[in-house]
């Protein structure tokens, strides 16, 4: 079990963490290299134990704490650093100075948790068996941050297990939410080009519209998503853009379809992406045109093992009370870079809610919105369960 005093030490370095959380909201930095918010981390962290590593791809780190209890396993926890390419609309006072980026996912709040549980499993190293891994990871905003870091070799040897928290600004406060089994979803990008002849308006008959053909094709995805996968294995196909044309009486050349593919498992992930490319190309070929089908691969699916999922209930009911942690009765659609470390790693990544106690949390306004808050209150008691995900883990596995 971990040491009942864990979540006092946290409270304790309270202000230290809270305050690397608020520089780094007020810096934000986009994509694979993020410079001044590793600094921060470091600077953060200097003096302590640690063994940092870093690679030539992104500006990831990982710093490793080896235990002087002697040799044992090996777990990594991860934060992830990077922001988004969006307005901030608080009105915090530490809010972004950066126009057009913005910590609107809680990254700020996932490193500084992560560097807090540094600080305190430092602390505990002469009990520890074993080593942890603190993954500082940028790019997980569409970056793939987490496949260049593992790529380059910065966690190599592999960990016994991987633990990371995400915040949920509008799920209750600090209760912990996990599932076993997908989590989250993969998320591929998708464009399909219909091309056709333009011409007048007035005279239809004398082109090829790519537009009601472009129409057919979206609809003719939903009843794909509906009548050929199984509803119990979702699929969720999105077109989220539409363009042809310049003018109400001219009949363009190309209609353009961008969206979004959502899936729960590698074999649906494979089959849907081999059934667009089938339902487009037949609805344009059926109405004398074509259709190009370009799919760009984005995060494969979170899936969380059943024994990480279980070894974080009681971690966190042993930390927290009984009433804290949360099953989550299904998965999020949404897709985390996370998933490329659990491909190769037994782990599981749990929600953290952070809305202000005591409010309507379902109220509270979610992630990647321009005015999304966290409650800072929150932080010690994430910094405080990776802490004792990392010891407990270290002590007896899964089983501990």
């Amino acid at each position: 079990m971990p040491s009942p005093d864990l979540l006092a030490q946290a409270r304790d370095i309270e202000p230290e963490i809270v305050g690397l959380r608020r520089a780094i909201h007020a810096e934000p930095e986009l994509g694979l290299h993020t410079p001044l918010t590793r600094d921060k981390v470091r600077a953060a962290l200097a003096g302590l134990p640690l063994e940092w590593r870093e690679g030539p791809s992104t500006t990831g780190m990982v710093a490793t704490l080896k235990g002087q209890a002697g040799e044992g396993r090996r777990v990594l926890l991860r934060g992830d650093m990077d922001a988004l390419p969006m307005p901030e609309e608080t009105g915090l006072a530490f809010s972004s100075r950066f126009e057009g980026a913005m910590h609107a996912c809680g990254h700020d709040a996932h490193t500084a948790m992560l560097a807090g549980a540094a600080r305190l499993l430092c602390e505990r190293r002469a009990s520890l068996a074993g080593e942890v891994q603190f993954m500082f990871q940028p790019g997980e905003e569409g970056w793939h941050g987490a496949r260049f870091m593992l790529d380059d070799g910065l966690i190599d040897p592999l960990p016994d297990a991987a633990f990371a928290l995400h915040v949920m600004p509008n799920a209750r406060h600090g209760v912990i939410g996990g599932r076993a089994g997908p989590l989250l979803a993969a998320a591929d990008q998708l464009e399909i080009v219909v091309e056709g002849a333009g011409g007048h308006a007035s005279m239809p008959h004398q082109t090829r519209d790519p537009v009601p053909v472009a129409a057919e094709i979206v609809m003719a995805l939903q009843s794909l998503v509906t009548r050929r996968f199984n509803a119990h294995d979702p699929v969720v196909v999105t077109i989220a853009s539409l363009s042809a044309g310049s003018a109400h009486n001219v009949i363009a050349d190309r209609a353009v379809m961008k969206g979004t593919m959502r899936t729960l498992s590698p074999a649906h992930r494979a089959e849907l992406r081999d059934a667009v490319q089938l339902l487009a190309a037949g609805i344009a070929g059926a109405h004398g045109l074509t259709a190009t089908v370009t799919i760009i691969e984005g995060f494969p699916v979170t899936i969380c093992d059943a024994r990480a999922v279980d070894f974080g209930e009681a971690v966190t009911r042993d930390l927290l009370g009984a009433d804290r942690f949360q099953r989550l009765a299904d998965p999020i659609m949404g897709a985390e870079d996370f998933a490329y470390v659990l491909e190769r790693v037994p782990g599981a990544m749990f929600f953290l809610g952070v809305a202000p106690e005591g409010d309507n949390w379902a109220q509270c306004c979610g992630i990647h919105s321009t005015r999304m808050m966290v409650d800072e209150g929150t932080l010690p008691v994430g910094a405080a369960l990776l802490a004792a995900l990392g010891e407990r883990f270290l002590a007896g596995g899964f089983g501990a």
